[in-house]
């Protein structure tokens, strides 16, 4: 279970959060990161398919090479970002990756995508691993990192990667409607600005107590130790093998689920000039309410549990699924897809707050990659070429109604073998903190 540091900054309110830089820094980091994850997972598919010529098939390998990538490289990078601490390589590393988007998909892709579908889907999915799925482990944990060290919930300094969805969405709109090669370079934009914002990034240094957040108590003015026992101890935790079960079969079907909704959305917005720009619109809305829950989603979290979090997500998802299976009307399509604004906040909280309440806090980054991306990733891989085959076979709506019932089975097999958080604190909160937020005191 993870353990408390007495050390780490006293308050963790939200407006004293936004009197400090390093929230904004952080902000800054998560917005531009998630503005090159927006494009990509907005436009990726209807790109693919209308500008490079591909097959629901081929585009589902895609996502299921970046998904294995992303399985293989998950271990190693959580390993390394706990060994690295507060130190920026591997984020740097992220972001020479995402920098290299623009010339990947114009210069490299277009050409092999011509002579070899399968080669360029292969390519494709290894270099967006890179940037994407395995990426995304990398920004989250330095981030969350850094928001223990620096007092302030990570749920309200992450809200900012749901503004960057909505205003990459809106901005995407635009830059399709003119030239939709011009995705991938709004994409090496942000990957510039974010390399800067990560250069000028100031974090603890050993024997400052923001430093404590590698390790709780046991962190020390050394750099931080990873027990391989510990790790270890973390594959054999029955939560945790519950808690990777639960991503393996919710947060991946989450991903898999939108990865082709765009398409399925434009077969019935026919009313429409360009469906494309019509669904970039309404991301953007979901978005933007996504934003706002994730402001109200740490209390709630911190009310019902992590565990109850997570299980509220999937319930929620599947709503989603099921639901789009049978609905063909453009505005009730719209509605449904904003059922999204609330799931994302339950997941992205409920995963962090479960992970540092219930195991080693000093490999936290390795415990996020492993049974968050590692599981998510798995699942990626089966479903999304499975799935992709299965709307070319048996059509979206019908494929829709499988997925929702892989949902419900495997979140109720996860409910039975996950422990349940409440009553443990987040690391770095006091008990008076901790009551205040929840309500159970006046502050």
């Amino acid at each position: 279970m993870s353990t408390t540091t007495r050390s780490a900054p006293a308050k963790h309110g939200a407006l004293q959060s936004l009197k400090k830089p390093t929230f904004w820094n952080v902000g800054g980091l998560f917005f531009f990161y998630f503005a090159i994850w927006q494009l990509t997972m907005t436009f990726l598919s209807p790109w693919l398919e209308e500008h490079a010529g591909m097959s629901s098939g081929n585009i589902g390998l895609i996502f299921s090479v970046i998904a294995g990538v992303s399985f293989c490289l998950q271990p190693f990078y959580g390993y390394i970002q706990d060994r690295l601490g507060f130190r920026k390589h591997l984020f740097a590393w992220v972001v020479l990756c995402a920098a290299m988007i623009g010339p990947f998909f114009t210069f490299v892709f277009l050409p092999v995508v011509e002579s070899n579908q399968v080669l360029a889907a292969v390519l494709a999915g290894v270099y967006l691993s890179l940037v994407l799925n395995g990426g995304v482990g990398v920004v989250e944990a330095f981030n969350e990192r850094n928001a223990r060290a620096n007092g302030f919930e990570y749920g309200h300094v992450r809200l900012f990667g749901s503004l960057a969805g909505a205003t990459a969405s809106f901005v995407g709109g635009i830059v399709w409607a003119a030239n939709p090669d011009n995705i991938w370079w709004a994409g090496t934009f942000s990957a510039v600005v974010l390399g800067v914002l990560l250069f000028v990034m100031r974090t603890p240094k050993p024997g400052e107590p923001g430093y404590a957040a590698i390790g709780g108590e046991q962190a020390g003015p050394a750099e931080p130790q990873v027990d391989k026992q510990a790790i270890r101890g973390l594959l054999r935790n029955r939560s945790f093998l519950g808690f990777m079960l639960l991503m393996f079969g919710t947060a991946a079907l989450y991903d898999v689920f939108d990865q082709q909704f765009a398409i399925y959305f434009a077969q019935h917005a026919t009313e429409v000039a360009d469906p494309q720009v019509l669904f970039s619109q309404v991301v953007t809305v979901q978005i933007l309410l996504e934003a706002a829950v994730m402001v109200a989603m740490p209390f709630l979290i911190n009310k019902i549990g992590a565990k109850w979090g997570l299980i509220a997500f999937a319930g929620v998802l599947v709503i989603r699924v099921l639901g789009s299976a049978f609905i063909v009307d453009t505005e009730m399509l719209i509605l449904w897809r904003l059922l999204a604004a609330i799931e994302m906040p339950l997941m992205l909280v409920s995963v962090m707050k479960y992970i540092t309440r219930m195991f080693d806090v000093r490999i936290s980054a390795t415990a996020y990659m492993v049974g968050f991306n590692m599981a998510k990733s798995a699942g990626v891989f089966i479903f999304s070429w499975v799935f992709g085959l299965s709307y070319d076979a048996i059509g979206f709506s019908a494929s829709y109604v499988i997925m929702g019932v892989v949902v419900a089975a495997v979140t109720l097999a996860a409910a039975v073998l996950m422990g349940n958080d409440r009553g443990r604190r987040d690391p770095g909160k006091t008990e008076v903190e901790e009551a205040e937020e929840t309500g159970a005191v006046t502050p």
